[in-house]
């Protein structure tokens, strides 16, 4: 029989035992083997049977045990040191308070649809969310005053299984959030507060705040309770990525609107600092910029414009995918519907909303509203995931700064890291004397060579065992029965060179290149002397059925008994199942079509753990790929032919793979050491940890965004009037700006014959119509040109306004230094200039000269 209602029950601790509770629901025992410890030591079959979830252990434990505990003196002694331990983690300086300057944002508001924290709390599908997931972690290590802000899903993701054909199936099993480890926030006088958003028809949104503490960062997880929302036919945060348009329009106000609400209601609630920077990650969080619009329009009565520059100035925005297919766009008439008519805000004129994610460029849809156009609208400083990444988002977006070169869009790039205490095996973490989990192993220096491969050898061993119990688990539900599974123990060897592959399955990440040639493919894998195997994972959005039938095709090739003891499938790939298959692999295996992925981290966990990488020039490897620390497979960029580029790269990894990688592996000396493996292995942990750790990363977000960002959005915040000086500028300058034009360029001081180091003296004559000079920068940009006077690697030098004229005219003036040699070319440019501006480009608008100014 089937229950009608299902709800947790919380165990009651006995009083000596509280201290368990905050341990239990502070995520940090996520990252810290003491902690781990400390709880599979209370039960260690219970342990193994919450899936090393501290709140699913806590409710299994029976009275009778608990009371144990609370009297076993060495049960309280450990407890004892645990809890000391965590407070003095808390509370303690960090990174943060010894290094940050007096600038520093004392709060910044982290959004994000999803946070990859740990398996036993499942809001999460992919790399965005296990980045959003690693920034609050290291951020939390570092002491950053980091809040996160976010949904709680009641189903989460999905959890894949597949049929017996090998199909991938979807199941929601519904989350109790009193079972998982969060709190739900209170008033001081006990009751529940409510986020409520308004809606169409009169109808409102409403929605209950959960924190999932991550050490000492707090995640605000909002969650619309269904019996508040009946009206609404749906529940709005019942899955992630789910539903139709509306549902996801639905889901992103919540998240956005919501979110800064939540927000303020947290730090009245906790006399929390209100924050400084708000760092919205891709567009899905783009409302919370026209909430805090609204908010000083409707609060503080200042106009729109006005409003709309404090809004900026406080924000950053980050975009994760090169691939437009991944921004969400709404038709235009559903946003009017949800922001105009009878739900209208008097401070959000809903034009005004209209024009921030209008795609009114070249190329654009008018018909559409651009999540992602709209969070750059709404964010002074914007950044990539990688250099190549940001190279790829300064094209992809460059419609919205007409006139501007690729390059000089102001959209910057800093490359993902990863949290090392997450994800690195315990064996490389206690190589440098360091077991707390809070910092990671200072890298393998001084270790042996026999030492690390020992070691590889044990984690290898550990994912063998794993592969085989996740396989034998997966052919139960497909269908088979014990008996038929004998074959399962023999599935990997720990002595064969091991290749990782696990991501997400959308087309370009190219599941299936490796099948290009099933027959090449099985020579690899059945090869007597120098054998591969392959462990693989992944998930197809429930909606893609394209991904759907590559993993089909996947499964159907490793099924075949003549290969399926050297590759595996695994179903439902999460954080669970990550950690022991990266340290457990020798290769870890990308081959997206470039350029196409953003950044991509699993290759950072492998290397962290020892693995090589191989991996087409795309994302992080593109730029950190040094010739010893891996391989990398060669791009086919110049084929159009799909199928064709498919086939030549496939057959590029088949011989890197034959010829290199398993020849390396398998080359050993009289000890049975692979030398030259190792020595590859030991390069990769001393070159890449220091780049590929997510402390690199968010120290990097602290000193180029988030300490800028507060400085500027602290100017305007305190003083209105300069926010509205500066929104009346950019009025003027845009108004005035189709009359500026460059009218003469004349130049002097190089002879006949130029000669490097000589200086070029120029003039350049320009109108600017009302503007002044000092409202814009004259440039002369310079460089190498091409055969095509394409100028190639330029400079730009500044000239400084010398006279002015009657009717708007002006004269600029400067020297250029000519400090290289060869063919040599310029031209000049006017920019809009004020102090306040984070680029030159911010406006959008440059004045050339025309083709007959000479």
């Amino acid at each position: 029989m089937r229950a009608i209602r299902r709800f947790t029950v919380r165990p009651l601790l006995p009083e000596p035992l509280r201290p368990l509770e905050e341990l239990a629901t502070n995520l940090r025992w996520s990252w810290h083997p003491p902690t781990q410890d400390f709880f599979e030591a209370l039960d260690p079959p219970r342990w193994q049977e919450s899936g090393h979830d501290p709140v699913r252990l806590l409710g299994a434990l029976s009275t009778q045990r608990l009371d144990e505990l609370a009297s076993d003196r060495a049960s309280l002694d450990r407890l004892a040191v645990a809890y000391s331990d965590l407070q003095e983690y808390l509370t303690g300086p960090r990174w943060y308070q010894q290094h940050a300057d007096d600038g520093g944002p004392a709060s910044i508001a982290y959004f994000s649809p999803e946070f990859g924290i740990t398996a036993a709390l499942p809001q999460y599908s992919g790399g965005l969310g296990i980045l959003a997931g690693d920034h609050l972690k290291t951020a939390s290590d570092m002491g950053v005053p980091i809040v996160g802000v976010g949904l709680l899903y009641r189903a989460g993701y999905f959890r894949q299984s597949l049929s017996r054909e090998g199909w991938q199936q979807e199941r929601y099993p519904v989350s109790d959030p009193d079972g998982l480890p969060l709190t739900l926030l209170y008033e001081l006088d006990g009751t529940v507060p409510y986020v409520h958003i308004g809606l169409p028809g009169g109808k409102r949104l409403a929605a209950r705040i959960w924190i999932a503490q991550v050490g000492r960062v707090p995640l605000l997880l909002l969650e619309s309770d269904e019996k508040t929302n009946a009206d609404l036919g749906y529940d709005v945060t019942d899955r992630l990525y789910g539903g139709g348009p509306e549902h996801r329009l639905l889901q992103e106000m919540l998240l956005g609107i919501g979110g800064v609400r939540a927000l303020r209601a947290y730090a009245r609630i906790r006399s929390a600092p209100a924050p400084e920077v708000f760092h919205t990650n891709e567009g899905h969080a783009g409302f919370l910029g026209l909430e805090r619009i609204r908010e000083l329009t409707e609060g503080s009565g200042l106009d729109f414009d006005t409003a709309l520059e404090i809004t900026r100035a406080g924000t950053v925005f980050t975009t994760h995918t090169p691939v437009p297919a991944g921004i969400d766009r709404f038709q235009r008439d559903v946003v009017r519907q949800h922001f105009g008519g009878d739900n209208a805000c008097p401070g959000l004129p809903v034009e005004r909303v209209l024009d921030l994610g209008a795609e009114n460029y070249a190329g654009g849809d008018g018909t559409m509203f651009n999540m992602a156009v709209m969070g750059l609208r709404l964010a002074q400083r914007a950044n990539g995931v990688s250099v190549l990444h940001g190279s790829v988002s300064r094209s992809m977006f460059a419609g919205l700064w007409p006139g501007f070169d690729a390059p000089e869009v102001p959209i910057s790039s800093i490359t993902n890291g990863v949290h090392a205490p997450t994800w690195v095996a315990r064996e490389f973490t206690e190589l440098g004397g360091n077991g707390s989990g809070d910092r990671p192993a200072d890298g393998a220096e001084g270790v042996s060579p026999l030492t690390l491969w020992g070691i590889k050898r044990t984690l290898r061993q550990r994912l063998v065992l794993d592969v085989r119990r996740r396989l034998r688990d997966a052919w139960l539900q497909r269908g088979a029965t014990p008996a038929e599974l004998g074959w399962v123990d023999s599935v990997l060897d720990p002595d064969v060179l091991t290749i990782g592959f696990a991501r997400r399955v959308p087309s370009y990440k190219r599941l299936t290149l490796m099948l290009c040639d099933p027959v090449r493919l099985t020579s690899l894998l059945l090869d007597p002397d120098r054998p591969v195997q392959l462990v693989i994972a992944g998930k197809a959005h429930p909606a893609d059925d394209g991904g759907k039938r590559l993993i089909q095709e996947l499964v159907r090739f490793a099924d075949d008994p003549l290969v399926r003891h050297r590759i595996a499938f695994l179903p439902d790939y999460d954080i669970a199942m990550a950690q022991p298959l990266y340290p457990g692999c020798d290769v870890w295996l990308n081959n997206p079509l470039r350029p196409y992925e953003a950044c991509g981290t699993s290759g950072m966990k492998a290397a962290l753990n020892g693995g090589l990488n191989l991996s087409i020039l795309d994302g992080w490897w593109d730029e950190w790929y040094d010739g010893d620390n891996g391989w990398a497979i060669p791009s086919a960029d110049g084929i159009g032919d799909p199928d064709r580029r498919d086939l030549v790269e496939a057959h590029a990894l088949y011989d890197l793979v034959e010829k290199e990688v398993a020849s390396r592996f398998y080359d050993r000396d009289a000890d049975g050491l692979p030398v030259r493996w190792m020595e590859m292995v030991q390069h990769t942990l001393e070159s890449l940890r220091p780049k590929v750790l997510s402390t690199r990363m968010l120290g990097q977000y602290v000193t180029e965004l988030y300490a800028p960002t507060a400085r500027t959005a602290r100017n305007l915040q305190a003083d209105h009037a300069a926010a509205q000086a500066l929104a009346t500028w950019k009025r003027r300058v845009q108004d005035n700006w189709p009359a500026v034009r460059v009218e003469h360029v004349q130049t002097s001081g190089i002879g006949d014959v130029a000669e490097v180091g000589a200086a070029m003296s120029v003039e350049v004559y320009v109108a600017l119509a009302e503007l002044q000079p000092g409202d814009v920068e004259v440039h002369v940009v310079h460089g190498r040109v091409g055969d095509d006077d394409t100028l190639d690697g330029s400079a730009a030098t500044s000239l400084s306004p010398v006279e002015s004229y009657e009717g708007g005219h002006h004269r600029f003036a400067g020297d250029v230094t000519l400090d290289r040699t060869g063919p040599f070319g310029y031209t000049v440019r006017v920019l809009p200039h004020h102090e306040l501006l984070a680029s030159p480009a911010e406006l959008g608008l440059v004045a050339w000269p025309d083709s007959h100014v000479d």
